[in-house]
Protein backbone atom coordinates (compact mmCIF):
# COMPACT_ATOMS: atom_id res chain seq x y z
CA UNK A 1 0.00 0.00 0.00
CA UNK A 2 1.18 3.28 -0.89
CA UNK A 3 -0.28 6.09 1.53
CA UNK A 4 0.72 8.97 -0.66
CA UNK A 5 -1.34 7.95 -3.01
CA UNK A 6 -4.35 7.14 -1.06
CA UNK A 7 -3.76 11.12 1.00
CA UNK A 8 -2.91 12.31 -2.67
CA UNK A 9 -6.45 10.88 -3.70
CA UNK A 10 -8.20 11.83 -0.48
CA UNK A 11 -6.79 15.68 -1.38
CA UNK A 12 -8.05 15.32 -4.67
CA UNK A 13 -11.92 14.74 -4.14
CA UNK A 14 -12.31 16.56 -1.00
CA UNK A 15 -10.11 19.66 -0.83
CA UNK A 16 -8.93 18.58 2.59
CA UNK A 17 -5.28 17.60 3.73
CA UNK A 18 -5.23 14.15 5.54
CA UNK A 19 -3.60 14.81 9.39
CA UNK A 20 -3.45 10.88 10.11
CA UNK A 21 -4.22 7.75 8.99
CA UNK A 22 -5.41 4.56 11.27
CA UNK A 23 -5.02 0.86 9.91
CA UNK A 24 -7.61 -1.25 9.95
CA UNK A 25 -7.19 -4.71 11.22
CA UNK A 26 -7.52 -6.86 8.51
CA UNK A 27 -10.43 -10.03 8.44
CA UNK A 28 -9.82 -12.91 6.13
CA UNK A 29 -9.28 -10.79 2.62
CA UNK A 30 -6.19 -9.72 1.14
CA UNK A 31 -7.23 -6.27 0.86
CA UNK A 32 -5.86 -3.32 3.16
CA UNK A 33 -7.81 -0.49 4.48
CA UNK A 34 -6.73 2.66 6.80
CA UNK A 35 -8.77 4.70 8.02
CA UNK A 36 -8.19 8.73 6.97
CA UNK A 37 -8.52 11.56 9.27
CA UNK A 38 -9.38 15.03 7.11
CA UNK A 39 -8.58 18.46 9.08
CA UNK A 40 -12.19 19.11 9.14
CA UNK A 41 -12.63 16.69 11.65
CA UNK A 42 -14.25 14.48 8.88
CA UNK A 43 -12.94 10.60 7.79
CA UNK A 44 -12.73 8.83 4.40
CA UNK A 45 -11.72 5.31 4.06
CA UNK A 46 -8.72 4.00 1.80
CA UNK A 47 -8.22 0.73 0.49
CA UNK A 48 -5.31 -0.73 -1.41
CA UNK A 49 -5.72 -4.43 -3.47
CA UNK A 50 -3.16 -5.50 -6.35
CA UNK A 51 -5.82 -7.80 -7.70
CA UNK A 52 -7.10 -5.01 -10.39
CA UNK A 53 -9.63 -7.68 -11.93
CA UNK A 54 -11.09 -7.90 -8.36
CA UNK A 55 -11.14 -4.06 -7.96
CA UNK A 56 -12.25 -3.40 -11.59
CA UNK A 57 -15.65 -5.62 -10.49
CA UNK A 58 -16.04 -3.93 -6.88
CA UNK A 59 -16.03 -0.50 -8.86
CA UNK A 60 -18.85 -1.33 -11.56
CA UNK A 61 -21.02 -2.75 -8.94
CA UNK A 62 -20.63 0.00 -6.72
CA UNK A 63 -21.50 2.14 -9.59
CA UNK A 64 -24.79 0.09 -10.79
CA UNK A 65 -26.05 -0.31 -7.58
CA UNK A 66 -25.44 3.50 -6.58
CA UNK A 67 -27.49 4.41 -9.55
CA UNK A 68 -30.09 1.71 -7.79
CA UNK A 69 -30.42 3.59 -4.85
CA UNK A 70 -28.79 0.62 -2.69
CA UNK A 71 -27.00 0.80 0.63
CA UNK A 72 -23.27 0.24 -0.76
CA UNK A 73 -19.76 2.61 -0.38
CA UNK A 74 -19.26 5.60 -2.48
CA UNK A 75 -15.70 5.45 -4.52
CA UNK A 76 -14.74 8.76 -4.25
CA UNK A 77 -11.68 8.85 -6.46
CA UNK A 78 -9.30 5.82 -8.13
CA UNK A 79 -5.46 5.97 -8.66
CA UNK A 80 -3.98 5.59 -11.92
CA UNK A 81 -2.88 2.12 -11.10
CA UNK A 82 -6.46 0.94 -10.40
CA UNK A 83 -4.98 -0.67 -6.42
CA UNK A 84 -5.86 2.42 -4.37
CA UNK A 85 -9.16 3.83 -3.53
CA UNK A 86 -11.03 6.13 -1.34
CA UNK A 87 -14.21 6.09 -0.29
CA UNK A 88 -16.60 7.02 2.13
CA UNK A 89 -16.73 5.70 5.60
CA UNK A 90 -19.23 3.83 6.77
CA UNK A 91 -17.74 3.31 10.86
CA UNK A 92 -17.21 0.35 12.39
CA UNK A 93 -20.25 -1.40 13.44
CA UNK A 94 -20.98 -4.60 11.65
CA UNK A 95 -23.78 -6.46 12.09
CA UNK A 96 -22.39 -9.31 13.36
CA UNK A 97 -20.49 -7.21 15.91
CA UNK A 98 -23.27 -5.83 17.13
CA UNK A 99 -25.52 -9.41 17.23
CA UNK A 100 -22.56 -10.27 19.06
CA UNK A 101 -22.54 -7.63 21.52
CA UNK A 102 -26.33 -7.76 22.13
CA UNK A 103 -26.15 -11.44 22.90
CA UNK A 104 -23.53 -11.15 25.29
CA UNK A 105 -25.74 -8.26 26.75
CA UNK A 106 -28.80 -9.74 27.00
CA UNK A 107 -28.44 -13.48 26.41
CA UNK A 108 -30.04 -13.44 23.96
CA UNK A 109 -31.34 -11.67 20.13
CA UNK A 110 -33.58 -8.44 21.02
CA UNK A 111 -35.76 -6.86 19.06
CA UNK A 112 -33.53 -4.02 17.78
CA UNK A 113 -31.14 -7.19 16.36
CA UNK A 114 -33.75 -9.18 14.17
CA UNK A 115 -35.01 -5.51 12.42
CA UNK A 116 -31.47 -5.50 11.22
CA UNK A 117 -31.76 -8.42 9.65
CA UNK A 118 -35.04 -7.91 8.47
CA UNK A 119 -33.93 -4.21 7.07
CA UNK A 120 -30.89 -6.58 5.42
CA UNK A 121 -33.61 -8.82 3.77
CA UNK A 122 -35.52 -6.13 2.35
CA UNK A 123 -32.38 -4.81 0.21
CA UNK A 124 -31.64 -8.30 -0.63
CA UNK A 125 -34.01 -9.34 -3.38
CA UNK A 126 -32.90 -5.41 -4.89
CA UNK A 127 -29.68 -6.89 -5.34
CA UNK A 128 -30.42 -10.11 -6.95
CA UNK A 129 -32.90 -8.84 -9.30
CA UNK A 130 -30.47 -6.30 -10.59
CA UNK A 131 -29.41 -9.37 -12.22
CA UNK A 132 -31.83 -9.02 -14.58
CA UNK A 133 -31.74 -5.07 -15.47
CA UNK A 134 -29.12 -4.81 -18.07
CA UNK A 135 -26.13 -5.82 -15.46
CA UNK A 136 -23.12 -6.33 -16.73
CA UNK A 137 -22.09 -9.79 -15.52
CA UNK A 138 -18.70 -9.80 -18.00
CA UNK A 139 -16.94 -8.02 -15.07
CA UNK A 140 -17.53 -10.41 -12.48
CA UNK A 141 -14.32 -12.23 -10.92
CA UNK A 142 -12.82 -14.74 -11.08
CA UNK A 143 -15.76 -15.87 -12.74
CA UNK A 144 -19.19 -14.99 -14.23
CA UNK A 145 -21.85 -17.17 -12.72
CA UNK A 146 -21.84 -19.46 -10.10
CA UNK A 147 -22.11 -22.57 -12.67
CA UNK A 148 -21.38 -26.35 -12.18
CA UNK A 149 -17.61 -25.58 -12.45
CA UNK A 150 -17.64 -23.09 -9.64
CA UNK A 151 -19.85 -25.20 -7.60
CA UNK A 152 -17.33 -27.86 -8.36
CA UNK A 153 -14.37 -25.61 -7.26
CA UNK A 154 -16.13 -24.90 -4.21
CA UNK A 155 -16.74 -28.75 -3.57
CA UNK A 156 -13.48 -29.82 -3.88
CA UNK A 157 -12.23 -26.66 -1.27
CA UNK A 158 -14.35 -29.13 0.97
CA UNK A 159 -12.70 -32.03 -0.26
CA UNK A 160 -9.40 -31.43 -0.59
CA UNK A 161 -8.69 -28.59 2.84
CA UNK A 162 -11.58 -30.18 4.89
CA UNK A 163 -12.10 -33.59 4.68
CA UNK A 164 -8.47 -34.68 3.53
CA UNK A 165 -6.56 -32.36 5.97
CA UNK A 166 -8.85 -33.19 8.65
CA UNK A 167 -7.92 -36.74 8.14
CA UNK A 168 -12.34 -37.45 7.38
CA UNK A 169 -12.10 -40.87 5.64
CA UNK A 170 -14.57 -41.25 2.26
CA UNK A 171 -14.63 -43.53 -1.01
CA UNK A 172 -13.79 -41.00 -3.24
CA UNK A 173 -15.58 -42.24 -6.30
CA UNK A 174 -18.74 -42.46 -4.42
CA UNK A 175 -18.56 -38.66 -3.15
CA UNK A 176 -17.59 -37.58 -6.41
CA UNK A 177 -20.79 -39.08 -7.72
CA UNK A 178 -22.84 -37.53 -5.01
CA UNK A 179 -21.58 -34.13 -5.75
CA UNK A 180 -22.66 -34.51 -9.32
CA UNK A 181 -26.27 -35.24 -8.06
CA UNK A 182 -25.73 -32.06 -5.61
CA UNK A 183 -25.01 -29.80 -8.37
CA UNK A 184 -27.48 -31.27 -10.71
CA UNK A 185 -30.20 -30.05 -8.11
CA UNK A 186 -28.73 -27.11 -7.22
CA UNK A 187 -28.71 -25.98 -11.03
CA UNK A 188 -32.80 -26.75 -11.20
CA UNK A 189 -33.42 -23.69 -9.38
CA UNK A 190 -33.53 -20.47 -11.37
CA UNK A 191 -29.71 -18.91 -12.05
CA UNK A 192 -30.12 -15.36 -13.62
CA UNK A 193 -29.78 -13.25 -10.63
CA UNK A 194 -27.48 -11.42 -8.71
CA UNK A 195 -25.49 -13.92 -6.34
CA UNK A 196 -23.78 -11.51 -3.74
CA UNK A 197 -21.89 -14.64 -2.53
CA UNK A 198 -20.58 -13.56 0.54
CA UNK A 199 -23.83 -12.39 2.14
CA UNK A 200 -23.48 -12.46 6.09
CA UNK A 201 -23.53 -10.23 8.86
CA UNK A 202 -19.45 -9.19 8.74
CA UNK A 203 -20.37 -7.64 5.97
CA UNK A 204 -23.23 -5.71 6.48
CA UNK A 205 -22.26 -2.08 8.25
CA UNK A 206 -24.68 -0.16 10.82
CA UNK A 207 -24.58 3.53 10.34
CA UNK A 208 -27.49 5.92 11.38
CA UNK A 209 -29.83 3.38 12.22
CA UNK A 210 -29.65 1.49 8.31
CA UNK A 211 -27.81 -1.08 6.70
CA UNK A 212 -25.00 -0.68 4.40
CA UNK A 213 -23.53 -3.71 2.02
CA UNK A 214 -19.87 -3.78 1.67
CA UNK A 215 -18.29 -7.03 -0.13
CA UNK A 216 -19.78 -7.53 -2.98
CA UNK A 217 -16.84 -8.13 -5.40
CA UNK A 218 -17.16 -11.49 -5.65
CA UNK A 219 -20.35 -11.15 -6.94
CA UNK A 220 -22.10 -13.03 -10.16
CA UNK A 221 -25.04 -14.47 -11.76
CA UNK A 222 -26.46 -17.36 -9.86
CA UNK A 223 -29.45 -18.41 -7.83
CA UNK A 224 -31.70 -16.80 -5.26
CA UNK A 225 -31.22 -19.20 -2.39
CA UNK A 226 -27.64 -18.73 -1.91
CA UNK A 227 -27.42 -15.59 -0.60
CA UNK A 228 -30.16 -16.40 1.81
CA UNK A 229 -28.44 -19.34 3.12
CA UNK A 230 -25.08 -17.25 3.95
CA UNK A 231 -26.56 -14.93 5.82
CA UNK A 232 -29.31 -17.08 8.20
CA UNK A 233 -26.81 -19.82 8.28
CA UNK A 234 -24.01 -18.15 9.02
CA UNK A 235 -21.51 -20.26 11.23
CA UNK A 236 -20.82 -17.92 14.33
CA UNK A 237 -23.84 -15.39 13.68
CA UNK A 238 -25.67 -18.53 15.90
CA UNK A 239 -28.81 -17.72 15.17
CA UNK A 240 -31.58 -19.98 16.53
CA UNK A 241 -33.51 -22.06 14.17
CA UNK A 242 -37.07 -20.80 15.10
CA UNK A 243 -35.73 -17.37 14.35
CA UNK A 244 -34.04 -18.76 10.61
CA UNK A 245 -37.22 -19.77 9.97
CA UNK A 246 -39.27 -16.79 10.64
CA UNK A 247 -36.39 -14.57 8.59
CA UNK A 248 -37.10 -17.26 5.94
CA UNK A 249 -40.78 -16.60 5.94
CA UNK A 250 -39.72 -12.68 5.87
CA UNK A 251 -37.62 -12.44 2.98
CA UNK A 252 -39.90 -14.89 0.75
CA UNK A 253 -42.54 -12.40 1.76
CA UNK A 254 -40.47 -9.66 0.55
CA UNK A 255 -39.38 -11.56 -2.70
CA UNK A 256 -42.84 -11.73 -3.66
CA UNK A 257 -43.47 -8.52 -4.00
CA UNK A 258 -41.49 -8.41 -6.89
CA UNK A 259 -41.22 -11.74 -8.44
CA UNK A 260 -43.83 -15.08 -8.27
CA UNK A 261 -42.70 -18.18 -7.07
CA UNK A 262 -43.39 -21.46 -5.39
CA UNK A 263 -42.69 -21.24 -1.80
CA UNK A 264 -42.37 -25.08 -1.88
CA UNK A 265 -39.92 -25.52 -4.54
CA UNK A 266 -37.45 -22.43 -3.26
CA UNK A 267 -37.64 -24.10 0.23
CA UNK A 268 -36.48 -27.77 -1.57
CA UNK A 269 -33.49 -25.67 -3.09
CA UNK A 270 -32.54 -23.77 -0.04
CA UNK A 271 -31.37 -26.28 1.97
CA UNK A 272 -29.48 -27.30 -0.71
CA UNK A 273 -27.85 -23.81 -1.15
CA UNK A 274 -27.43 -24.37 2.49
CA UNK A 275 -25.27 -27.51 2.59
CA UNK A 276 -23.24 -26.43 -0.58
CA UNK A 277 -22.24 -23.01 1.52
CA UNK A 278 -21.80 -24.74 4.56
CA UNK A 279 -19.16 -26.96 2.98
CA UNK A 280 -17.62 -24.42 0.71
CA UNK A 281 -16.96 -22.48 4.21
CA UNK A 282 -15.18 -25.65 6.37
CA UNK A 283 -13.53 -25.74 2.93
CA UNK A 284 -12.58 -22.25 4.08
CA UNK A 285 -11.80 -22.82 7.78
CA UNK A 286 -9.31 -26.32 6.81
CA UNK A 287 -7.83 -24.25 4.14
CA UNK A 288 -7.25 -20.98 6.63
CA UNK A 289 -6.47 -23.42 9.58
CA UNK A 290 -4.72 -26.29 8.33
CA UNK A 291 -2.79 -25.17 5.60
CA UNK A 292 -2.15 -21.77 6.70
CA UNK A 293 -1.99 -22.38 10.03
CA UNK A 294 -4.05 -19.58 11.18
CA UNK A 295 -6.15 -21.49 14.21
CA UNK A 296 -8.56 -19.01 14.66
CA UNK A 297 -10.24 -20.14 11.87
CA UNK A 298 -10.03 -23.95 13.15
CA UNK A 299 -12.21 -22.35 16.09
CA UNK A 300 -15.15 -21.49 13.71
CA UNK A 301 -15.80 -25.38 12.92
CA UNK A 302 -17.71 -26.36 15.47
CA UNK A 303 -20.61 -23.52 14.78
CA UNK A 304 -20.59 -24.32 11.00
CA UNK A 305 -20.50 -28.43 11.85
CA UNK A 306 -23.57 -27.65 13.82
CA UNK A 307 -25.28 -25.84 10.76
CA UNK A 308 -24.35 -29.40 8.77
CA UNK A 309 -26.12 -31.41 12.24
CA UNK A 310 -29.18 -29.20 11.65
CA UNK A 311 -29.89 -30.35 8.08
CA UNK A 312 -29.23 -34.17 8.84
CA UNK A 313 -30.69 -34.79 11.85
CA UNK A 314 -34.19 -32.19 10.75
CA UNK A 315 -34.20 -34.13 7.09
CA UNK A 316 -33.83 -31.25 5.32
CA UNK A 317 -31.63 -32.10 2.34
CA UNK A 318 -33.73 -33.55 -0.15
CA UNK A 319 -32.37 -35.51 -2.09
CA UNK A 320 -29.99 -39.40 -1.75
CA UNK A 321 -26.71 -38.21 -1.03
CA UNK A 322 -25.40 -42.06 0.54
CA UNK A 323 -21.34 -40.97 0.93
CA UNK A 324 -21.68 -37.30 1.20
CA UNK A 325 -24.12 -38.08 3.78
CA UNK A 326 -21.81 -40.66 5.28
CA UNK A 327 -19.43 -38.08 5.20
CA UNK A 328 -21.30 -35.90 6.93
CA UNK A 329 -22.60 -37.91 10.01
CA UNK A 330 -18.57 -39.11 10.91
CA UNK A 331 -18.06 -34.74 11.15
CA UNK A 332 -20.77 -34.64 13.60
CA UNK A 333 -19.65 -37.37 15.71
CA UNK A 334 -16.38 -35.54 16.13
CA UNK A 335 -16.06 -33.60 18.75
CA UNK A 336 -14.76 -30.32 17.13
CA UNK A 337 -14.28 -28.12 20.33
CA UNK A 338 -11.58 -30.62 21.49
CA UNK A 339 -9.72 -30.68 18.17
CA UNK A 340 -9.73 -27.08 17.44
CA UNK A 341 -10.35 -24.63 20.89
CA UNK A 342 -7.48 -23.94 23.24
CA UNK A 343 -7.82 -24.70 26.26
CA UNK A 344 -9.57 -22.90 28.67
CA UNK A 345 -7.10 -21.46 31.07
CA UNK A 346 -8.02 -21.24 34.56
CA UNK A 347 -7.73 -17.92 35.99
CA UNK A 348 -4.78 -16.72 37.37
CA UNK A 349 -3.17 -20.11 36.18
CA UNK A 350 -0.73 -22.01 34.11
CA UNK A 351 -2.75 -24.26 31.57
CA UNK A 352 -0.41 -27.39 30.33
CA UNK A 353 -1.78 -28.90 26.78
CA UNK A 354 -0.68 -32.49 26.43
CA UNK A 355 -1.84 -34.65 23.34
CA UNK A 356 -0.95 -37.85 21.71
CA UNK A 357 -1.24 -37.94 18.18
CA UNK A 358 0.16 -39.70 14.95
CA UNK A 359 3.11 -38.43 12.78
CA UNK A 360 0.80 -40.00 9.96
CA UNK A 361 -1.88 -37.50 10.38
CA UNK A 362 0.30 -34.61 11.07
CA UNK A 363 1.86 -32.76 14.36
CA UNK A 364 -0.84 -31.27 16.82
CA UNK A 365 -1.75 -27.36 15.83
CA UNK A 366 -0.39 -24.94 19.21
CA UNK A 367 -3.66 -23.64 19.32
CA UNK A 368 -2.62 -21.02 22.14
CA UNK A 369 -1.47 -18.66 19.26
CA UNK A 370 2.07 -18.79 21.28
CA UNK A 371 3.58 -21.17 19.22
CA UNK A 372 6.63 -23.18 20.47
CA UNK A 373 6.22 -26.03 23.04
CA UNK A 374 7.79 -29.60 22.81
CA UNK A 375 6.60 -31.97 20.20
CA UNK A 376 8.56 -35.47 21.65
CA UNK A 377 9.01 -38.18 18.98
CA UNK A 378 8.34 -41.76 20.61
CA UNK A 379 9.25 -44.03 17.43
CA UNK A 380 12.73 -44.84 18.35
CA UNK A 381 11.18 -46.96 21.27
CA UNK A 382 9.60 -50.86 21.38
CA UNK A 383 6.41 -50.69 19.28
CA UNK A 384 3.54 -52.89 21.32
CA UNK A 385 1.84 -52.15 17.81
CA UNK A 386 3.54 -54.48 15.99
CA UNK A 387 2.14 -57.52 18.71
CA UNK A 388 -0.90 -59.43 17.32
CA UNK A 389 -2.25 -59.49 21.11
CA UNK A 390 -1.66 -55.48 21.04
CA UNK A 391 -3.18 -54.29 18.11
CA UNK A 392 -6.61 -53.58 19.41
CA UNK A 393 -5.60 -51.87 22.76
CA UNK A 394 -3.95 -48.20 23.49
CA UNK A 395 -1.15 -46.92 25.54
CA UNK A 396 -4.07 -46.77 28.45
CA UNK A 397 -4.30 -50.42 28.62
CA UNK A 398 -2.35 -52.42 32.00
CA UNK A 399 -1.04 -54.82 29.17
CA UNK A 400 0.33 -52.67 27.14
CA UNK A 401 1.65 -50.30 29.94
CA UNK A 402 3.53 -53.58 31.25
CA UNK A 403 4.54 -54.33 27.66
CA UNK A 404 6.40 -50.86 27.28
CA UNK A 405 7.88 -50.64 30.94
CA UNK A 406 10.32 -53.28 30.77
CA UNK A 407 12.36 -52.07 28.50
CA UNK A 408 14.95 -50.10 30.13
CA UNK A 409 14.70 -47.29 27.50
CA UNK A 410 11.46 -46.78 27.71
CA UNK A 411 11.87 -45.50 31.63
CA UNK A 412 15.22 -43.28 30.33
CA UNK A 413 13.01 -41.86 27.68
CA UNK A 414 10.37 -41.11 30.11
CA UNK A 415 12.38 -39.23 33.30
CA UNK A 416 14.34 -37.18 30.24
CA UNK A 417 10.72 -35.96 29.51
CA UNK A 418 9.66 -35.25 32.85
CA UNK A 419 12.57 -33.35 33.60
CA UNK A 420 12.36 -31.43 30.57
CA UNK A 421 8.60 -30.50 31.27
CA UNK A 422 9.20 -29.62 34.84
CA UNK A 423 11.88 -26.80 33.55
CA UNK A 424 9.54 -25.51 31.75
CA UNK A 425 7.06 -25.42 33.77
CA UNK A 426 8.92 -24.24 36.64
CA UNK A 427 10.29 -21.33 34.46
CA UNK A 428 6.94 -20.33 33.29
CA UNK A 429 5.43 -20.47 36.08
CA UNK A 430 8.10 -17.81 37.56
CA UNK A 431 7.31 -15.72 34.84
CA UNK A 432 3.33 -15.78 35.01
CA UNK A 433 3.31 -17.67 31.30
CA UNK A 434 -0.22 -19.14 30.76
CA UNK A 435 0.59 -21.84 27.83
CA UNK A 436 2.64 -24.61 27.54
CA UNK A 437 2.32 -27.74 24.87
CA UNK A 438 3.79 -31.03 25.08
CA UNK A 439 2.75 -33.63 22.28
CA UNK A 440 3.77 -37.69 21.99
CA UNK A 441 3.83 -38.71 18.70
CA UNK A 442 4.22 -41.90 17.22
CA UNK A 443 3.46 -44.13 14.22
CA UNK A 444 -0.11 -44.63 14.73
CA UNK A 445 -1.15 -42.39 18.11
CA UNK A 446 -2.47 -45.30 19.67
CA UNK A 447 0.11 -47.38 21.73
CA UNK A 448 3.88 -45.44 22.83
CA UNK A 449 2.27 -41.32 22.14
CA UNK A 450 -0.70 -42.42 24.49
CA UNK A 451 1.43 -44.01 26.86
CA UNK A 452 3.62 -41.01 27.77
CA UNK A 453 1.32 -38.30 27.04
CA UNK A 454 -0.93 -39.80 30.27
CA UNK A 455 2.49 -40.26 32.26
CA UNK A 456 3.51 -36.74 31.79
CA UNK A 457 -0.04 -35.32 32.01
CA UNK A 458 -0.31 -37.67 35.77
CA UNK A 459 3.29 -36.67 36.92
CA UNK A 460 2.74 -32.58 36.27
CA UNK A 461 -0.95 -32.85 38.26
CA UNK A 462 0.86 -34.73 41.30
CA UNK A 463 3.65 -32.26 41.26
CA UNK A 464 2.14 -29.29 39.96
CA UNK A 465 -1.30 -29.05 41.49
CA UNK A 466 -1.83 -25.67 40.63
CA UNK A 467 -1.19 -26.09 36.99
CA UNK A 468 -4.51 -27.20 34.78
CA UNK A 469 -2.89 -29.87 33.03
CA UNK A 470 -5.60 -30.44 30.02
CA UNK A 471 -4.99 -33.98 28.36
CA UNK A 472 -6.20 -35.17 24.46
CA UNK A 473 -5.24 -38.42 23.01
CA UNK A 474 -6.29 -37.10 19.53
CA UNK A 475 -6.43 -39.96 17.33
CA UNK A 476 -7.70 -42.73 20.07
CA UNK A 477 -10.58 -39.91 21.44
CA UNK A 478 -11.52 -38.24 17.83
CA UNK A 479 -10.81 -35.07 19.75
CA UNK A 480 -12.13 -35.69 22.99
CA UNK A 481 -10.52 -34.41 25.91
CA UNK A 482 -9.98 -37.12 29.08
Amino acid sequence: MDIQQLTTLAARCTGKNVERTQPIAQSGSHRVYVRLFLNDGTTLMGAFNDDIKENEAFFAFTDFFGKEHLNVPKVLAISDDRMHYVQNDLGNETLFSYLTHRKEETGTLPDDVLEYFRKALRQLPLFQLCGKKDFDFSVCYPSPAFDRQSMQWDLNYFKYYFLKLAYIPFDEQALENDFKKLEDNLLEAGQDFFLYRDFQSRNIMLKGGDVYFIDYQGGRKGALQYDLASLLYQAKAGLPDTLREELLDFYLDELTKHLTIDRGLFRKHYYLYVLIRQLQVLGAYGYRGYYEKKSHFLQSIPPAVENIRTLLDKGLISVELPELTSVLRAITAIDWAARTQPPAAKEGKLTVEVRSFSFKKGIPEDLSGNGGGFVFDCRALPNPGREPQYRSMTGLDRPVIEYLEKYPEVDAFKQHLFAIADMSVDNYLERKFTHLSISCGCTGGQHRSVYFAQSVADHLRAKYPDVNVVLVHREQCSGDRV
